[in-house]
């Protein structure tokens, strides 16, 4: 079994594992490296960007380097690299946890208990949960979806395809970086310059990935692409906006519009809004069917393609 077969079954193994089990409540990978950086920033924290360019480095690439070190011990046993390589992409990818945020907080709002959705958004999204009503609430629980499908999932297994163990942990960790530090805040304003800058170059691919499925495995291909060349460019994120205007054709919605984060309000462009409607609950609950579509399809379309490759280097020697 060669180094590719290998990755194949491990990544395949690895998502099977998320969707059966999801995440650890205790003890999960990610929860560990964000204790460990957050204990860097204790050490580096300046309000300069170089400060924060640092602890990009000593954060993101030590986990890149435990990768590589771990990658390198398995090489000369194919199973235990598939194994290696299942254990990393449960690690990383955290498709079922989205899901079952998403769906608890659909199942409050489809009950009527509004207060009950606005204490569970938080572990979802960083919104201001009291701004919102029910329908508020439903259309950023759609967004998130999208975007976390893109950030949890797709770029994940496309880092991985590309770089196998150090690119999944490598990923996971600039992901991670951004959502730390990578925001506007007068602390991180230019401390998580850095990380906020990598997480845009490293999540592109997988983000337009993300969009090209979810218009392939939507109910409206045809809206989807629309919403993505019509809209996509609105969004102040690069790689937020393709995804979150993907989804919206495909769903028939409309997103994006007025956000409340931390007491600051913005206004967003609103996403396929010539053609959507406005988001339902019951919308929530087709979201996660197309973010799980798309994360099966990321996962062949991924390893496919790094077969592809190796099979035309073959043949090119």
């Amino acid at each position: 079994m060669g180094a590719d077969r290998s990755y194949a079954y491990g990544a395949a193994a690895g998502l099977l594992g998320d969707l059966l089990l999801g995440d650890p409540r205790r003890g999960h990978p990610v929860a560990v490296f964000g204790r460990a950086a957050t204990a860097v920033e204790g050490a580096l924290w300046r309000d300069h960007r170089g400060w924060g360019a640092l602890h990009t480095v000593v954060c993101a690439g030590g986990a890149v380097a435990l990768g590589t070190v771990a990658a390198r011990a398995v090489r000369p046993s194919p199973a235990a690299s598939a194994a290696l390589t299942a254990a990393a992409v449960w690690a990383v990818v955290g498709g079922t946890s989205l899901a079952r945020e998403a769906g608890t907080i659909g199942r409050a709002l489809q009950a009527g208990d509004i207060e009950a959705a606005r204490a569970r958004l938080p572990h979802l999204c960083g919104r201001d949960p009291q701004a919102l009503d029910a329908d508020g609430i439903a259309r950023a629980v759609v967004e998130s979806v999208a975007e976390n499908t893109s950030d949890a999932v797709v770029g994940a297994l496309v880092w991985g395809a590309v770089a196998g163990v150090p690119g999944l942990l490598g990923f996971r960790a600039v992901n991670t970086l951004d959502a730390m530090v990578g925001h506007k805040s007068p602390r991180h304003r230019r401390y998580g310059w850095a990380s906020a800058r990598l997480d845009d170059v490293a999540g592109w691919p997988g983000a337009r990935l993300t969009a090209v499925l979810a218009a392939a495995a939507g109910p409206d291909p045809r809206g989807a692409l629309r919403a993505w060349k019509a809209d996509a460019g609105m969004h102040p994120s690069p790689n937020a906006g393709p995804v979150e205007a993907s989804f919206a054709g495909a769903l028939g919605v409309r997103l994006g519009g007025t956000l409340s984060y931390g007491g600051r309000v913005e206004h967003r462009p609103v996403l396929n809004g010539d053609m959507g409607r406005a988001v339902r609950v019951t919308d929530i609950d087709r979201a996660v069917r197309l973010s799980r579509r798309v994360g099966l399809l990321a996962l062949g379309t991924t390893v496919a393609a790094r077969l592809l490759v190796k099979s035309l280097k073959g043949r090119g020697k």
